[in-house]
């Protein structure tokens, strides 16, 4: 009956920090829950660290409340719960390592990388590798590789990388926070000599100023350094460690330079065959430097890395006017261009990323687009050989590849996708290929901006701006598991907020912008909207608690600056086309949202006085909004207004909105338009929404994939305006997709999907749709299809959910529902857990 036990939304994870990490589980069939029962220990079906007892009730989320594990110790847990029949079989056991407690490594790098109060010690310099080498005198039953790297670094134990992620670290503030990963290496490791090798680039953390690249800032947070801990197990019961330190030694790899922005080159000439294997000739190597820097400020990566999810190979080798070679991977992605050649030794090749291609058929690169230069560039040692950069990505869809032999066809081009490995969950699929492809576009740009942090685009900023983490949560949870993702995205917004408690449209704060793009409340408000987020689907409180502070503070700082309720100041309805509406009433609904949200989180935590104060000042919020923009006609300005609840002084909003819709006049950017979605769609506008989504003319998203866009662009006329063509900030109708057509939904008050709302609308000439995602008690389902007059609908609700299921009034009269289904209004039926059809018919 019990399956999916996971730690901090985790499967079996290494390096959990928590001394009280969430526990959830789900069930396997129909049963209702009525108690439950946990057990940890130090091995598997052992209770010597926690055991609850026989607990009522239907909670399938716990926390940890056993002895705190020490460092690197393994706590096995398992579950069992009851219903009506009894109580069942002991799960399968789980298990959680925790983190490390005591690092004796120290901080190395390369001689030539370190000067004493220089920061661009380095610059122009091959990027180092690192190498130690330790015995082990007998065998291994156990062991895990702690280690960090600024900027990015790869790893490997005996020539082997020791994990498939790549890009590691993720952004941090890395002067405050840097995230190590752990490792099980024990099949990575023998009897005898051993090394370990790293390689190092400097990433996000070490921009140069380089003149012949493209930079959106350049500075230093940390030169490039490494940090390993190897600890082992023995048979004997005994142990032992390994580390970073003296004895360590130094050289120059055939990476001669990587910029984060700019591009990264490649000599393959200058390979090291074996260069982190043991006993590899390192007698002309250095002896590392040993920093002093603090390990304090070491912390466990808690959420999926980011990896290679997809291999795209070149669908065609295109031919400029001018006889450059130029890939096509048939879609705009982000991640690697890798080449797979054979030539000789010394052909120097320039690779020249893009998103579109000019007349001429070379790829485009601006400023405004992609930011210029970008381009990679590799020498080729002699034979057959694979390269792609590893210590930066690029935004791609096409691969200008200068200095390449005419023979050489697509084959010598794939392009490797990158992402957080956040788990797909959601499914979306209709009988109409427009509003599909418009699904695959929003999907393809979450896919390209769903990195370390949630960037707005993958090529000339990789910056985490933080409006749309919050604006566009349930585009990117229902299609994704983030559960983890996004309490870690958390963590990184709450380190960049300042002493008086602002927090900067981006996280983490690599660039400082001058106001107003450092302070909006419709980005800095994620502080509090994340976690109240998390807290409605997942039923996860730990980030409000651990995050209240923060939240309060932010709130406070909102009201220091706002004069009697009216926040002043902001970027205003982003990227809107109509410039009418006014900056103070976009940033004002931002700040009420924030109070808003406030009282809700305190009132869930029990704190009942600031839930009373927090909505004390919504409300002044609401009524100061009330009166000095009654008069505002914009259409943001019109839809803020309902989403707030006020019924303006104009008569016919709804109407007016709902016909401008329809019509294709849609003027609202990115800050009002899922507020658009929300508010149409509560008020059943269905059929508006649906001819927006139809809609092929310019704005919309069909203007977007008819004129060849294979992400959703920055704006609306992106694929013929340019911009970047990478963005998915503008994709609030996905949220529509799933909630309005495929019908998914929470009743109000419920959270984690526990009571579920099942209510799809069918506009226009839909025929069919199929949505699905998950929820933390297992998969919801809905699927619908019109058939001879009649209108059939499917409903799968997980185990330890209920849902109210409507059915929509397309003059349908005559229903059928399962004998399960209890009557609940005069097209609504209540049902419990299970697979459920329903008919309307005439």
């Amino acid at each position: 009956m019990v399956t999916n036990l996971r730690t901090c939304d985790l499967t079996d994870p290494l390096g959990i920090e928590l001394p009280r990490p969430p526990l959830s589980w789900q069930l396997t069939d129909g049963s209702e829950q009525r108690g439950y029962h946990v057990q940890a220990g130090t091995r598997e079906g052992a209770a010597d660290l926690w055991d609850t007892g026989e607990v009522e009730g239907a909670d399938q989320r716990v926390e940890y409340g056993g002895r705190p594990p020490g460092g690197g110790a393994t706590v096995y847990w398992r579950v069992r719960v009851r219903d009506a029949h009894g109580w069942s079989e002991w799960s399968p056991s789980a298990r959680f390592e925790a983190g490390a407690d005591d690092w004796t490594a120290r901080w190395i790098t390369h001689p030539d990388w370190h000067d004493e109060g220089n920061p661009r010690a380095g610059e122009g310099r091959p990027l180092p590798l690192l190498a130690g080498e330790f015995t082990l005198a007998q065998p291994v039953v156990r062991a895990r590789l702690r280690v960090a790297g600024l900027g990015v670094y790869v790893a490997s134990v005996n020539g082997t990388p020791v994990t498939d992620a790549v890009l590691e670290p993720p952004y941090t503030d890395f002067t405050r926070r840097v995230a190590y990963a752990t490792h099980d290496v024990t099949a990575l490791l023998r009897e005898g000599a051993n090394a370990v090798g790293v390689a190092l680039g400097p990433g996000i953390a070490h921009v140069f100023p380089h003149q012949d690249r493209y930079m959106k800032f350049f500075g230093s947070k940390a030169a490039p350094k490494a940090i390993a801990q190897l600890e082992v197990e023995y048979a004997d019961g005994s142990s032992g460690r390994f580390h970073t330190g003296p004895g360590w030694l130094a050289t120059q790899g055939p990476t001669v330079r990587s910029h984060w922005f700019g591009g990264e080159d490649h000599d393959a000439r200058l390979r090291i065959p074996g260069w982190d294997a043991p006993g590899a000739d390192r007698s002309a190597w250095r002896p590392v430097t040993v920093l002093d820097d603090t390990t304090e400020t070491l912390r466990s990566r808690a959420c999926p890395p980011i990896r290679v999810t997809e291999r795209l190979p070149a669908t065609a080798k295109l031919v400029a006017t001018d006889g450059t070679p130029v890939f096509d991977v048939g879609a705009v992605v982000a991640g690697w261009a890798e080449l797979s050649l054979d030539l000789p030794a010394g052909r120097y090749l320039r690779l020249v990323p893009g998103d579109q291609l000019d007349a001429y058929g070379r790829v485009i690169q601006s400023k405004p687009t992609t930011g210029a230069p970008i381009f990679n560039t590799y020498v080729t040692q002699d034979g057959p050989q694979t390269w792609h950069p590893d210590f930066r990505y690029d935004g791609f869809r096409y691969v200008e590849v200068q200095g390449l032999p005419e023979h050489l066809g697509p084959e010598a081009v794939t392009a490797l996708v990158l992402r957080a490995d956040n788990t797909p969950v959601g499914t979306f699929e209709t009988s109409n290929a427009l509003v599909n492809d418009i699904h695959t576009i929003i999907d393809r740009a979450v896919r390209g901006n769903m990195y370390s942090v949630l960037t707005d685009c993958p090529h000339r900023e990789k910056l985490g701006w933080l409006e749309q983490t919050h604006l566009l949560f349930d585009v990117v949870a229902n299609n994704y598991d983030v559960a983890a993702y996004y309490r870690e995205l958390l963590v990184t917004i709450a380190e960049a907020q300042t002493e008086d408690g602002l927090v900067p449209d981006i996280a983490p704060e690599f660039l400082v912008f001058d106001a107003p793009f450092r302070d909006d409340p419709n980005w800095g408000g994620a502080i509090v909207r994340i976690p109240w987020q998390l807290y409605r689907r997942y039923g996860d409180r730990t980030a409000m608690r651990t995050h209240y502070d923060a939240m309060r503070r932010y709130v406070d700082y909102l009201t220091s600056r706002a004069d009697d309720g009216i926040l002043g100041y902001g970027l205003g309805d982003w990227i809107g086309l109509d410039q009418e509406t006014p900056i103070p009433l976009v940033s004002t609904w931002g700040y009420w949202r924030a109070a808003d949200t406030m009282a809700r989180t305190a009132g869930a935590l029990d704190r009942d006085e600031d839930a009373k104060r927090y909505r004390a000042l919504s409300e002044g919020i609401v009524a100061a909004f009330g009166e000095r923009f009654s008069g505002a006609g914009s259409q943001a300005s019109e839809i803020l207004t309902l989403d707030m609840g006020l019924v303006p002084e104009r008569p016919g909003a709804l109407e007016r909105i709902s016909e401008a819709v329809r019509g294709g006049g849609i003027t609202v950017g990115e800050i009002a338009l899922p507020a658009l979605f929300r508010v149409l769609g509560r008020a059943g506008r269905h059929e508006a929404l649906w001819e927006f989504a139809t809609s092929t003319e310019h704005p919309s998203y069909g203007y977007q994939v008819r004129h060849g866009a294979t992400a959703l662009t920055e704006a609306w006329d992106g694929p013929t305006r340019g911009l970047s063509q990478n963005h998915y900030m503008l994709g609030a109708i996905d949220a529509w997709f799933y909630r309005g057509l495929g019908g998914i939904g929470q009743a109000p008050g419920s959270t984690g999907f526990r009571r579920l709302i099942v209510e799809p609308a069918a506009p226009g000439d839909l025929e069919s749709v199929r949505a699905s995602t998950a929820t933390p008690y297992g998969r919801v389902a809905v699927s619908w299809r019109r058939q001879d007059g009649a209108f059939l609908l499917e409903v799968e609700v997980p185990p330890g959910s209920s849902a109210e299921v409507r059915l929509p009034d397309l003059g349908l009269d005559r229903l059928s529902a399962p004998e399960a289904a209890v009557r609940a209004g005069a097209r609504a039926f209540e049902v419990p857990a299970g697979r459920w059809t329903f008919e309307a018919s005439r």
